[in-house]
């Protein structure tokens, strides 16, 4: 079993937890502005999906997103919805606007954790999940030119990996290569092999599994510098 540093030392200020689930529940369309916990602290938004929104945590505060922003002073935007892709659920709430609600929040650090979702999409729209891989990258980069952008390999959920996960994933690096961004890789593999770490839809991490993965997380961050 994994050992997790994230001890209640930075959690004690409680009105995190309070903030961090006001973002969570704010899944339309419109700016999200920073919970300014840390007034010090930079600014992160998180663009993903239901792996970086926390579902299948017992609290938003579970969540690896909210963990490593706690752990590390960052004052955290997260607008990540359930469904969503690079293609998939963009045509309405919560996806249109998603990354200009990034963007409105003038991070200075962004971390992208897409590309789960649209799995199920390929292979018949794959031509349409590249160039919309291209498109949102290159978006952020150009709309936030000061910002660090973090790309993170797509997450997945079963040990059984179809072909897809593999040729996303090389999208999503190449893009990341496109703008320069930091690039965490092997992040697909991060629950492979640990059912103890799954709720019980088994679909998304529980809250172990969310704090393996911000384990994980932190150590790759700190790694980039971070």
């Amino acid at each position: 079993m994994t050992t997790h540093r994230f001890l209640p030392s930075r959690l004690i200020a409680s009105v995190v937890g309070a903030a961090v689930v006001a973002v969570m529940a704010a899944c339309a369309p419109t700016p999200i502005p920073a919970v300014q916990a840390f007034p010090d602290g930079p600014t992160v938004a998180f663009y993903g999906d239901s792996y970086t929104r926390g579902t299948g945590a017992s609290d938003p505060s579970k969540r690896w997103s909210s963990l490593i922003s706690t752990e590390r002073g960052w004052n955290e935007v997260n607008p990540s919805a359930n469904g969503l892709g690079f293609i998939n659920k963009r045509s309405g709430a919560p996806g249109t606007g998603l990354v200009q609600q990034v963007i409105d929040a003038k991070p200075d650090i962004v971390m992208v954790t897409m590309g789960l979702n649209d799995n199920f999409s390929m292979p018949g729209k794959a031509d349409a999940i590249e160039a919309a891989i291209t498109t949102d990258l290159s978006t952020l980069a150009t709309a936030l030119p000061e910002a660090r952008i973090v790309v993170v390999e797509p997450f997945w959920y079963t040990d059984e990996r179809p072909s897809s996960v593999a040729t996303i994933i090389s999208w999503v690096r190449d893009a990341a290569a496109g703008i320069d961004a930091d690039y965490i890789e092997d992040a697909s593999h991060w629950i492979e092999g640990h059912p103890e770490w799954m709720a019980g839809d088994g679909l998304h991490p529980n809250d172990a599994g969310y704090a393996a993965m911000a384990t994980r997380m932190d150590a790759e961050l700190s790694a980039l510098g971070l």
